[in-house]
């Protein structure tokens, strides 16, 4: 294995793991916060919008090559 599959390997699996993180910090601050179920769902299509985006940016990247 040379370093870059691992690089791509753990980018993957860090960066699920960091998704996966940052949704538990939005999910109990909303609970310690009481934001109910509407700001509920703000915060967390707030974070689902910076996680799109990303992913957006790395599809494109990967289309256009550059």
């Amino acid at each position: 294995m040379n370093e870059a599959v691992f690089s791509q390997i753990a980018m993957m699996v860090l960066l699920t793991g960091l998704i996966g993180w940052m949704g538990f910090i939005v999910w109990d601050l909303a609970k310690k916060s009481q934001a109910g179920k509407f700001g509920t769902i703000a915060l967390f299509t707030v974070l689902g919008a910076g996680v799109l985006g990303f992913i957006i940016k790395t599809v494109l990247v990967e289309v256009m090559q550059i």
